[in-house]
């Protein structure tokens, strides 16, 4: 049996909440378990959007790249 592991070098991954605590918190939990794969935030970009009835959703993408 031939096993091989390839290294994860970049990851992207998207995030929405309806506040900007939420968002946060899930950026920052994710980032803790990309942490041991060792994964690091190489950039963060982040919007809001407004819905017809005025409600508000926070949206981020972050881009992890392998520590070098």
């Amino acid at each position: 049996m031939n096993i091989s592991f390839d290294l994860i070098e970049d990851k992207v991954e998207f995030f929405e909440a309806e506040s900007l605590k939420t968002l946060e918190k899930k950026v920052d939990e994710q980032i803790q378990h990309n942490k041991a794969i060792m994964l690091s935030v190489h950039s963060v970009n982040h919007g809001v959007a407004i819905d017809e009835n005025g409600r508000r959703l926070y949206s981020a993408v972050v881009h992890f790249k392998v520590k070098k």
